[in-house]
This record gives structure tokens, sequence and C-alpha cells, in this order.
């Protein structure tokens, strides 16, 4: 074990120490349905970029019981790798964790390390939401209620009941990212059946409202499919940018909470 290793783990210690003594302080949470994932669950994705065999992203819910200050929490990790000769110019190593509140469906604590072709993030959020505070590397922001962080956005957003949704229909999610409280807007779009690797599924396509001229031409340059099941996993995001072209297909899935839409 390296040092840098065990500086690392040594860090996260102390952080998950932190989010124990925070939580006592946590004296209420909403109580959120929950029917789309459950421990144990594991998603990894492939990411082309054009032709090119880019990177693979894995997010699972650890199978372990977790408890903080006897609250009952799914332990979330998400990691992103690049692999192939995208990797020789643009070395990705990213890893999240987030704490989610099983109850509540919103996070206590948020772990975010990034290593982006050299530029580095180290982020540590403990969020209280007794008095909607996030303490973000020891500096408080005041934010509003049920506020989600950069991974448990992804969790709580498979939760919404989208059964009565209409064609152009628009949810807000709130998230702290990067110190500031930015609201996640989806449209949502339509169904559609899709051809995936698993076979034809049944999925709901949505379309975030985005910023345009940054990284995007217009508006609609993203969307996102996910299965039109109680799962609501992504099965597909595809994005049109400035510079080409990305997609994100689910490559395998294993302990989904229900079975998937799959068209016999």
């Amino acid at each position: 074990m390296n040092a840098t290793t065990v500086k690392n783990r040594t860090a996260t210690t102390i952080i998950l120490v932190m989010c124990m003594i925070a939580s006592n302080t946590f004296a209420q949470y909403r109580k959120h349905e929950n029917k789309a994932f459950e421990k144990g669950e594991q998603l990894v994705y492939r990411i082309h970029y054009g032709i090119i065999d880019a990177g693979v992203a894995e997010i699972e819910v650890r199978d372990e019981d977790k408890v903080f200050a006897g609250r009952n929490v799914f332990h979330c990790v998400g990691k992103g790798y690049s692999k192939g000769a995208f990797d020789w110019f643009f070395k990705v190593r990213d890893r999240y964790e987030t704490f989610i509140d099983r109850e509540g469906i919103v996070p206590i604590c948020f772990i975010r390390r990034v290593d982006e072709g050299g530029y580095k993030i180290s982020q540590n959020y403990l969020y209280n939401h007794t008095t909607n505070v996030v303490q973000a590397d020891g500096k408080p922001f005041s934010v509003g209620a049920h506020m989600q962080d950069m991974l448990s956005a992804f969790y709580f957003a498979r939760t919404i009941d989208y059964s009565n949704a209409k064609v152009n229909d628009i949810f807000t999610i709130p998230a702290f990212v990067d110190n500031e409280t930015f609201n996640l807007k989806i449209k949502y779009v339509g169904k559609e059946i899709i051809k995936t690797e698993f076979g034809n599924m049944r999925c709901l396509k949505f379309r975030p409202i985005l910023q345009k001229g940054r990284i995007f031409k217009h508006e609609e340059d993203l969307n996102v499919w996910i299965t039109d099941d109680d799962n609501h996993i992504p099965i597909r995001a595809q994005a049109d940018i400035l510079v080409g072209a990305i997609k994100m297909d689910l490559q395998s899935c294993k302990n989904t909470r229900s079975n998937l839409s799959i068209v016999k």
C-alpha cells in the first residue's frame, strides 16, 4: 500500500466520522417512496466519443448495511475512467461517493475525487437537512430543502413517479454543485422503444434543459432514455457537443429491484 493510498483512506475515514457526528443533529427527514433501487444494484456504462470507445462509468449501491447515528443509508459509489486510445491523451480517473438516507432519499455525506487530464478536484460535503446547511470542506452554505449532490441526484431522479407525466412536463431537482445551488431541470419528451444489448426496451425519453452556447449547440442536444418500469434505469444518453458527439449505453446491470421493460 503506497503513501497516497494510505493518505486517501485516512482522509475518507475522518470524513465518515465527521458525517456520523454531524448526523446526530439531523432531527427530521421527509419520507419519500423508493421503488427504483436497492442495495446490491450494479450498473456499467460504455462511453463512446464518435467512433472511439472512450471510457467506462460504473455506478453501484454497495451491498452493505450502513448506519449513521441511527439513520439507515445507502452507500453509493460512482467511478469513471478513460480507456484505450482516449486514455493516452486525456486520462480520466473519477470517483464519487454519496451516503443517502433511505427514508428521505437525501444525501448525508458526499465525497468527490476527480482527476481529468491532470486537473484535480477534491470535495467533501456534509448535508444538514434540519438547518438546510451544507458544510463544503468546512465552509457553511445555506441551501433549500431536500438538496441533492451530484450522485444522489441520479438516484433521486429514478424514484420520481412519471406515470402521469405529459409531454413537455418539467421536473426540477435541486442540487448543490461546486459550492453553488443548481436546479437540474429535465423535460419529458415521450415514450419510445429503443434497440439495446438487452433487446428492444420500452423507455421514457427526457431532455435536460441546458444552457446552450458553451458545450452544446442547442438546448435539445442532450437526450436520456430510462426504462419504462419501476427501476427507471438510464439505458442511453446521447449528446451532440460543439466538437462532436458523445454516447453512453448501459453495458451490464445486476440486482435490479424489478424486471426491466424488455419488449418480448
